[in-house]
């Protein structure tokens, strides 16, 4: 456990960013992380030191936790807010009823295609690379399991979701086909991972907080 530090993400910062920001605070040359997070997302982050490196597919596999606000009436290219608008509707003229039955029927294991801007390869390059450059490609659908999903508010034309998932799952997709299901769009305004696997947001350290004393005295 000693070569685990669990760290609650800032936004605005790559996963990659704070890893860089750990080597250099540590020391350590050997630092990986478990599971992206997108720069607008903040909370759990699992960062793997030294030989515990070689752990990082069993923890990446883990389950995870979101506490997400989504805004319907707006889709972007990105599904989230640092995208373009492609579509927009009257999100006050649906239903809370509706917008509850549209949430819900996302339980369960499912197909979800990535969004182009993401990380994920075709032929060698990321996809984020080629959407930056106007490319969009087909993309092939994904299993996932979205295992619980829990409606913490609605305030139209936002609504406040927890999400407890399978590995692969793009919250922010998510949140943009709940908007095309409604009919008149979504997408996804913030993000907080609150747990990772065994990993819970109240074992997190800030960024700032961390320092060679931060893994000795854990």
């Amino acid at each position: 456990m000693e070569d685990i530090l669990v760290i609650d993400k800032p936004t605005g910062m790559t996963s990659h960013d704070v890893v860089d920001v750990v080597r250099r605070r540590l020391g350590i040359r050997k630092v990986g992380h478990c599971g992206t997070l997108d720069p607008i997302a903040t909370g759990v982050l699992v960062l793997l030191l030294n030989k515990a490196t070689k752990r990082s597919a069993e923890f990446s596999a883990s389950d995870k936790e979101y506490v997400c606000t989504m805004k319907l009436g707006i889709s972007t290219s990105s599904h989230d807010l640092s995208g373009d608008i492609t579509e927009t509707g009257d999100a006050l003229k649906v239903s809370d009823d509706k917008i509850k039955e549209a949430i819900y029927s996302f339980k369960g294991e499912q197909e979800q295609i990535p969004p182009m801007v993401s990380a994920k390869h075709h032929k060698g390059k990321r996809l984020y690379k080629l959407a930056r450059k106007g490319i969009e490609i087909e993309r092939e659908p994904q299993i996932i399991d979205v295992k619980e999903i829990e409606i913490l508010k609605i305030d139209k034309p936002n609504a406040e979701l927890r999400i407890l998932c399978s590995k692969g799952t793009y919250i922010r997709t998510l949140c943009h086909d709940i908007g095309k299901k409604l009919g008149c769009g979504a997408h996804m305004t913030a993000l907080r991972r609150t747990r990772s696997g065994d990993f819970h947001i109240k074992d997190a350290v800030k960024l700032n907080e961390v320092h060679e004393d931060t893994i000795r005295n854990k």
